[in-house]
Order: C-alpha cells, then structure tokens, then sequence
C-alpha cells in the first residue's frame, strides 16, 4: 500500500492504479449575500410634535419649541419669542443634535389659550404689584374709579399706576397747577359727559399742558358706559333733564336707591365686553399716556 501523500488540500490514491490527483476546494464563508447592497441604512426615529418639545431646523438654522403641528407644518417659537412655520418632512429636523421625522402628536386636550385679564390683555400671573409710578390718572368719581379698577386692575398693578377720584372736574386746573405734571410725573383724565359745547368740554379747553392727556366718553354718567345687555336691560332709561340721572335711572328699573342701583350696575360688568367702545378707548389711551417713557 502506498503511501498518502501530506499535502495540504491534495489526496493521492493508494492504489495499483495509476496515481491520480484530488482537488478539494474549501468554500468561503463571504457573508449571508455577497450580491446585497452596501451598508444598512440608520432609521430616523419619528418623534410626536408634542407642544413644548424644541427642535432645530438644520437648513436655516432656527432652534424652538413646538406651538402646534398637524400633519402638514409644525409652528416653532424660538426664546425671543419669534416664530416660524416649517413642513413636516422625513428626517427634516434636529433634536437633540440628532435626525429627527416629526409626526402630529395624538389628539388631546386643545393648546390652553393664554391667560387674560379682564381687560383683555395678557395676564401676568404671580404678580406683585409694581412701586407706584409718579404719573396719575384721575376719574370725576368714585364709581368711575370702581369701574375702572374692575376691568382694567391687573394692567394698572402691572403698570404701577394709580387712579384717583376728584369727586367732580370743576377745579380740575387749579389741581393740576397744585400736582405740577412733568416728565414722569404725568396726569391723564377721564371726564364723563365730554361732548361738544358741554360744560365739560368748555373746562377742558384751555389746558395745554403736554405732560396732560384729557380724554372722556359721551355718556352723561359712567354707569351709560356699560352695555344694557350686560345688566339685562334692552336699553338705559330716558331721564327728563333737571331730574338727577342716576335716582330717574333706579326709579325707571325698579332699582331703588343709587347706592343699590350701582351695586346692580358694577355687579354686571366682568370684563371689557361688557363696556362701550367710547370708555374703553379713553382709557386705554390713558394708560398708554401716563406709561409712556
């Protein structure tokens, strides 16, 4: 018997027959499928446009958080408050430094509406009221004041600004000559009933001073300001001239004494709506007068 050759990968017969040569091919593992594609490619995750979630538009490079989202567009608001839409493409968005497709978060509650004063302005919660400012508004009386202080008290505690009653315009230069109005120290007033040919409007008419600001509204008394609806009324009563408004008034609905008359009137109002346009203009020019810097 011959021999077998130790040859590596080679066998020889062992037999009379002439030698004859065996190739043995080993195969070579190359992987599950040398004909597939190069590299799997890294899935971008989908994040819900919750509300609040920040995200950065890599294209232009604007960083905010989500308003709201549909499946469309996202809104962002950047900490300058600014904001923008953008299309809610695949892997269009940075978050966390990392590629990101925004989906429409699920449905929930609507996006609360920010806080509002009774005046309409936004409200500034966790206030503490501001050190008065020297600038003053000043209303004919105390139920001007009242009122006032019942829509716009927020805006007027965030602003600083006291309103004072002067019982009646009368004297009204000879309390400005004694407040010495200046910058800083500015005055701004409402005066009820302030119509052409008035005596209210005939009083007003030779104050100049520009660190003074008089505006007024058409009405005869400040309760008129306020929307019939509000008080539910169809309108306010005709009151005979010479009688006092305010008693004709209480008289005409039944109210009794003006003091209860006015509890009824001040009880109805609970924010801007349910004042008339001339009182709501005056005052808010008003304000935006004595704030001014």
């Amino acid at each position: 018997m011959g021999r077998v050759a130790d040859i590596p990968g080679r066998v020889r017969s062992t037999s009379q027959d002439p030698i004859s040569t065996v190739i043995v091919v080993r195969s070579v593992n190359y992987g599950k499928d040398v004909l597939a594609g190069g590299r799997k490619r890294r899935e971008v995750p989908q994040i819900p446009a919750e509300p609040g979630l920040v995200v950065e538009d890599p294209a232009s490079g604007f960083c905010g958080a989500v308003i709201r989202a549909d499946k469309r567009e996202v809104l962002l608001e950047d900490r300058h408050g600014a904001r923008r839409v953008f299309p809610m493409r695949p892997a269009a968005f940075l978050h966390e430094g990392k590629p990101a497709t925004l989906v429409p978060a699920p449905s929930g509650p609507a996006e609360a509406a920010p806080a509002r004063s009774a005046s309409g302005s936004r409200r500034v919660e966790g206030l503490r009221a501001r050190q008065a400012r020297g600038s003053r508004i000043w209303v004919e009386g105390l139920h001007d004041a009242e009122l006032v202080e019942r829509v716009w008290g927020h805006d007027l505690r965030v602003e600083g600004v006291v309103v004072e009653p002067l019982h009646g315009v009368d004297d009204l230069p000879g309390l400005l000559a004694e407040f010495e109005p200046a910058a800083g120290r500015r005055v701004g007033v409402l005066v009820d009933h302030l119509v052409p040919g008035s005596k209210e409007s005939r009083l007003v008419e030779g104050i100049t001073d520009p660190n003074v600001l008089i505006t007024g509204h058409p009405y005869v008394d400040v309760w008129e300001a306020v929307q019939p609806a509000a008080l539910g009324i169809a309108q306010w009563p005709q009151v005979p001239r010479g009688q006092d408004w305010k008693q004709g008034v209480c008289d005409a609905l039944g109210w009794g004494e003006p003091a209860e008359g006015w509890r009824r009137v001040l009880s109805g109002v609970s924010g801007f709506r349910d004042l008339q346009a001339p009182l709501l203009g005056a005052v808010e020019q008003l304000i935006d007068f004595v704030t001014a810097e």
